[in-house]
């Protein structure tokens, strides 16, 4: 969302502590994923001045803006955070790069572009390089994961990220690990993220095609859980298959919470968005149903708006809450939980502050980027973009 650069002391808070470094452990039924380890700080006397205590909060949470760390990017989509917590990893979604970022000083470069990769935004379209990971073992394998549109479908696959080669050129070969995503004008899906279990989940669009998300053959409308080769993951749902929830339009974020529960925000149509949280096996009712429901086939979400005020794209937890980016809205959503339940109302911030909100990622507890999208071919762009901006949100 946004790309400027400055004032390194106020975040490198943003620390050590963002979870990027875990370790894939051994894989377990998705009913009994295990806890994700807190995330700990690492002692420097930047934590304390880039807020990073723990504090209670307003009643309706606060926003501050700490910063633009940098500007000029077309399109930024996904974000990872690399070890030691001193960079980001970003995708830009209609060029098909991948830029990294100095949250220090906001210098941002390129790390290389992804061959094959094809965007529509001259057709009003969202498809084109879309979500990044990093794998588990990133200190050792040095492997990168993306979520990315072709001519014909959405496909993940993985590449080996090298520093040490020259700017622009830092990119192995694709090793695609998951094809035959379907691929449309809009409903792409595209977000994905490793768990807490070490497996690889996605969300997925049913490409305009409704039954989709009700077809347990289709990739399309879901939910997906994989090993990192892109294989079924052990304790799925469903037998050989790695969907992992289905009944879904267009899920474009998820965010583990510290217990290791997923949630997931997904487009609806013309009705109800809605904040979902993720169990195994379930049906999330599209296209029968959109928001809640009392049709016991199908799981209601934790939370819904209406879609002239959201179409949530990314999500992060951070601070006890989901923070949540609306495209059309042009705001972010705070959506307080307790444990498994959303504690209060929903609250908005930052509303047409910086347009059309992406992406955001948390850093730490109480820090979190987030990104602008006003370059997607759906508003008209304001100085700078697209950017991305550093929260301080409680």
């Amino acid at each position: 969302m946004i790309r400027a650069g400055v004032g390194a002391i106020v975040l490198l808070a943003v620390l050590a502590g963002a979870a990027c470094g875990s370790t894939a452990g051994p894989a377990v039924p998705p009913s009994k994923t295990p806890p994700v380890s807190p995330i700990t700080p690492s002692a420097s006397p930047l934590a304390e001045a880039a807020g990073q205590r723990e504090i209670t909060p307003p009643k309706h949470g606060s926003v501050r803006v700490v910063r633009t760390l940098t500007t000029g990017l077309d399109v930024p989509w996904g974000m990872a955070l690399m070890p030691g917590g001193k960079t980001l990893l970003v995708t830009t979604r209609d060029d098909a790069k991948v830029h990294r970022v100095d949250l220090a000083t906001g210098h941002t470069w390129l790390v290389g572009r992804i061959p094959g990769v094809v965007s529509n935004v001259a057709e009003g379209g969202e498809a084109g390089l879309l979500g990044i990971a990093l794998s588990p073992d990133f200190a050792t394998d040095y492997r990168l994961y993306l979520y990315y549109s072709t001519a014909h479908d959405n496909r993940i696959a993985w590449t080996v990220f090298d520093e040490h080669r020259k700017s622009g050129h830092q990119l192995g070969a694709l090793h695609v690990i998951k094809r035959g995503i379907p691929h449309g004008v809009h409903h792409n899906g595209g977000r994905i993220a490793f768990g807490p279990d070490g497996m690889l989940y996605a969300g997925t669009g049913e490409s305009e095609v409704p039954s989709l998300a009700q077809n347990l053959h289709s990739l399309g409308g879901k939910v997906l859980r994989m090993t990192p080769a892109g294989k079924p993951a052990p304790g799925n749902p469903f037998k050989h298959s790695v969907v992992y929830s289905y009944g879904h339009r267009n899920v474009e974020g998820l965010a583990f919470d510290p217990d290791g529960r997923l949630w997931a925000s997904e487009f609806g149509d013309r009705a109800y968005d809605e904040l979902n949280l993720i169990k195994a096996g379930h049906d999330y009712g599209w296209p029968a149903t959109q928001g809640r429901t009392k049709n016991p086939r199908y799981t209601s979400p934790v939370a819904q708006w209406g879609t002239e005020v959201d179409s949530p794209s990314g999500i992060a937890y951070a601070g006890g809450s989901i923070w949540m980016a609306a495209l059309k809205g042009e705001r972010l959503y705070r959506i307080p939980l307790n444990g498994a339940h959303v504690e209060a109302k929903p609250h908005a911030f930052l509303v047409g502050r910086f347009g059309r909100l992406r992406s955001v990622l948390a850093l730490g507890p109480h820090t979190i980027v987030v990104s602008t999208s006003n370059r997607d071919g759906r508003t008209t762009p304001r100085a700078g973009d697209d950017k991305l901006i550093v929260l301080h949100v409680t």
